[in-house]
């Protein structure tokens, strides 16, 4: 995928902490409910193949427990909406409408791989207690660890006029 200039163009501020969360919390709202469609979807399938009295019993002993294929196919979808939004207009619907932005420093879209990277360096920052998400903190750059491992920045940008 070519990377391509982003609008509105400038030198834009580093997105605040504050910001950020927001964005964050609209978007976890939006992926809940994402994951719900997608198991409902998961089971239905699972449904057809197996047929609904197999799947009964196999609920009632739970087998269907901590499905690996589940896990990884929310897993994949979950990266699919990241990379969508991040790679294509560098903003998640949250991002949107907190008019923050992912971008490379020179205001072009971020590849794949960056949003590959972003993705499971994030994942990383949860898993340690949110650290890497409050970095922005601490560095004079105002990145997080996603920022800084995938070589991107987060900005705000003005709102758009109508």
């Amino acid at each position: 995928m070519s990377k391509h200039l982003l609008n509105p163009q400038g030198d834009f501020p580093a997105a605040t902490l504050g910001r950020r969360l927001a964005a964050m919390f609209y978007d976890f709202l939006l992926c809940t409910a994402l994951l719900i469609v997608t198991s409902g979807v998961y089971k239905m399938i699972q449904m057809a193949i197996l047929g609904e009295e197999k799947m009964r019993t196999l609920t009632e002993a739970g087998a269907l427990d901590g499905d690996p294929l589940l896990s990884t196919v929310l897993l994949f979808v979950l990266f699919g909406f990241f990379a969508k939004f991040w790679t294509w207009s560098g903003q998640t619907l949250g991002m949107q409408v907190w008019c923050i932005r992912v971008q490379n420093a020179d205001g072009s879209s971020i590849s794949l791989w960056q949003a590959l990277l972003r993705f499971v360096v994030s994942i990383a920052s949860w898993l340690c207690v949110g650290l890497g998400f409050i970095w922005p903190l601490f560095d004079k750059q105002k990145r997080s660890w996603h920022d800084m491992y995938s070589n991107t920045q987060l900005v705000r940008i003005p709102k758009k006029t109508k």
